[in-house]
């Protein structure tokens, strides 16, 4: 499917963007664990969250849907049962990776794959560490899925000082280490998300260069209400259109606001953008609240690596455009990863910024644009990518001219609805 995106005369209204991607992920797993029955208000229904929820359901766990919520049967952490067939983690590597680090600790085999991009993007990072906890875990020759997991219980404490920012390895070793004799201490240069910590009940302690958690093997873990906030790396494209396009004031409610998250707020606000805070508290152990955002004339120059990567790297792709769109010039540095997202992402958007006009470099590990002030509307593949597309449909608002989003379905793994809310704030 292509969408086609027009001039925009300005944004306003109040929306609520949808539940928290990384959240969705570990209120169904941690739920599949418990011991008892635990609720989940406001998931994510799009179909990363959905593919976790399908392989839980194929081990043994049951869910119903009740009014707007989901009800989760945990069956504790030695209740899942072997399952009949391949697990499908579709396009999500959220689901792969930490339902892997799940699937170390059974004393059962499993195998776990997905579709053909995310068979294409790196499972060294969890395997090396599963596997010195004692797990199994066979990938292809190039170390990707499909995994085929040889459980083992109790799997063995570990000490593991992580070489990559990546949430969701520390995630795995997390989850295995529910497993583990003893207890499993995970460490890191740089804070990544601590959605799992939070969820968990466990603390995050800073030490002269690295920041630590650690998990007791054999903790159980009671039911919980879960209450998913809103997920700002889904209002980050929303704020990027209400800050680029005139006329612009949009009230976003309810997202969640946990400071390994917010990141992408100050960004916004260190180049002149209106982004505030109107109204915050705190549900379930997770920040949330109201962002009123206003069209701002940004300007400046950015230079991102290293820490400034790792927390804003869901986020590249809409900040580009944005300084693009603006004017601004960027420089990436230590963002390699991003080639390993559901597209190459320093590609895609290289590849894209240069249709519509702008002289980009391309280094290995990201890219460089200085401002140019007129850029010109064009024919945009999405690569498959939800962030890219979602990037590129706002570039379409600002644009004079018609966009074109090419296969722009796939927003629908994070925000199925996001053409069509773009469509309803729009100024009549």
């Amino acid at each position: 499917m292509d969408t086609r995106i027009s001039t925009s005369r300005g944004l306003q209204g109040a929306v609520i963007v949808p539940g928290d991607k990384s959240i969705s992920h570990r209120a169904l797993m941690i739920s599949a664990l418990a011991d008892g029955t635990s609720e989940i208000h406001g998931l994510l229904d799009a179909a990363d969250p959905g593919s976790t929820l399908h392989c839980l359901r194929k081990l043994g766990v049951d869910v119903e849907k009740v009014d707007t919520a989901l009800r989760v049967k945990g069956r504790g952490l030695h209740g899942l049962r072997a399952p009949m067939n391949v697990l499908d983690a579709g396009n999500s590597g959220t689901t792969i990776r930490l339902l892997t680090g799940i699937l170390a600790g059974q004393p059962f085999p499993s195998t776990i794959t997905g579709d053909e991009s995310l068979r294409q993007r790196p499972m060294k990072r969890i395997i090396e560490p599963l596997s010195l906890m004692g797990a199994r875990i066979e990938g292809t020759a190039s170390q990707t899925a499909p995994l085929k997991v040889n459980g083992t219980f109790p799997l063995r404490a570990i000490n593991h000082r992580m070489h990559i920012s990546s949430a969701q390895v520390k995630s795995a070793i997390l989850f295995a280490g529910l497993f583990a004799d003893g207890t499993t201490r995970v460490s890191e240069l740089v804070p990544t998300r601590d959605h799992t910590e939070r969820m968990l009940g466990l603390t995050r302690v800073k030490s002269a260069d690295s920041y630590a958690v650690e998990v007791i093997g054999g903790t159980g873990i009671q039911p919980q209400q879960f209450q998913v906030p809103g997920d700002i790396s889904s209002a980050a494209f929303l704020i990027a259109a209400a800050l680029l396009v005139p006329q612009s004031e949009l009230r976003i409610l309810n997202v969640g606001l946990n400071p390994t998250r917010t990141r992408i707020l100050d960004f916004f606000r260190s180049v002149g953008g209106s982004v505030e805070i109107i109204r915050e508290t705190t549900v379930a152990g997770e920040p949330i609240g109201d962002l009123l955002v206003k069209s701002s004339l940004l300007q400046g120059g950015i230079e991102l690596q290293g820490k400034q990567v790792a927390e804003l790297i869901d986020e590249i792709p809409v900040l580009a455009v944005t300084l693009a769109l603006s004017g601004c010039s960027l420089t990436v540095h230590g963002a390699s990863d991003l080639r390993n997202k559901e597209s190459d992402r320093i590609r895609s958007l290289v590849l894209n910024l240069r249709k519509l006009g702008l002289d980009v470099e391309e280094y290995a590990d990201g890219f460089a644009f200085q401002g140019k002030n007129t850029l010109l509307p064009a024919e945009c593949d999405s690569f498959e990518d939800h962030r890219i597309a979602m990037a590129f449909g706002v570039a379409g608002l600002v644009l004079k001219g018609e966009t074109v989003i090419k296969q722009s379905e796939c927003v629908d793994i994070s925000f199925p609805s996001f053409w069509h809310l773009l469509s309803s704030i729009e100024r009549r």
